[in-house]
């Protein structure tokens, strides 16, 4: 049977890859209510590099954060078929065999999944703009699909909500200890989301004590902050 084949940037979408791609949420907006209620999707990528035009996603780690807490229940984890990926600095941290990439999921369908499991929730990450774009970069790529959901960085919250506290260089890791999280494991997607909403969860608390108890209030302060550290108000 000869399926009239969608070509996009890498490789040909099925018709069953159409529909579900035709499924995907695609526009969601940040929510007004209690963070609490908020369903929300912490996203970490392990890249080939950090070259955001030539280099590519390798895997995928999400946690899910609902009702206030970490919900072990959902969590998404996919290494993505990358068959003769050049072996470099970067896979060599994060652990990932070449072997490893070869036997990965089909790209197009691990990022079917991983927007399925995102629906319609705001997305979180550390350094969230290197991720975003990233993950746009890819969507677009192997999907044709346009990427519009809202990301906060936890990266800025964490300064903005502690304005006292600097530690470190302001990494993952420094925050991690300044919190005193327990990390049994680092650059691996699941575990770096894993400790990102850890730390995402202790700045909900202060936010709340700060009365930004929602995303649309904290996206706003956010804005404000940046302008700040940037220089653009006096």
């Amino acid at each position: 049977m000869n399926w009239p084949w969608l070509k996009t940037r890498g490789t040909p979408l099925t018709p069953r890859q159409l529909e579900r791609r035709e499924q995907l949420s695609s526009a969601p907006a940040l929510a007004d209510r209690p963070l609490a209620e908020q369903r929300l999707v912490v996203l970490d990528l392990e890249t080939s590099g950090l070259n955001m035009r030539r280099d590519v996603v390798l895997s995928i780690g999400a946690v899910v954060i609902e009702r206030g807490a970490i919900d072990f229940a959902q969590q998404f984890e996919r290494t993505l078929n990358r068959p003769g990926q050049k072996v470099g600095p970067s896979v060599l941290i994060h652990g990932i065999a070449p072997s490893v990439l070869e036997t990965g999921s089909e790209p197009a369908e691990a990022l079917l999944d991983f927007m399925a499991f995102v629906g319609d929730s705001p997305l979180l990450a550390f350094h969230a703009e290197f991720d975003r774009r990233m993950l746009r970069r890819a969507l677009r790529h192997s999907l044709d699909y346009r990427l519009r959901h809202p990301f906060l960085d936890v990266a800025q919250l964490a300064p903005m909500l502690c304005p006292d506290v600097r530690p470190g260089k302001g990494t993952l890791d420094d925050w991690a200890r300044h919190f005193r999280l327990q990390v049994s494991q680092r650059h691996h997607a699941s575990a770096d989301a894993m400790v990102t909403a850890e730390i995402a969860l202790i700045l909900f608390s202060r936010a709340r004590r700060q009365g930004a108890d929602s995303l649309t209030s904290l996206a706003r302060r956010l804005e404000t902050w940046r302008r700040r550290e940037r220089g653009g108000l006096i």
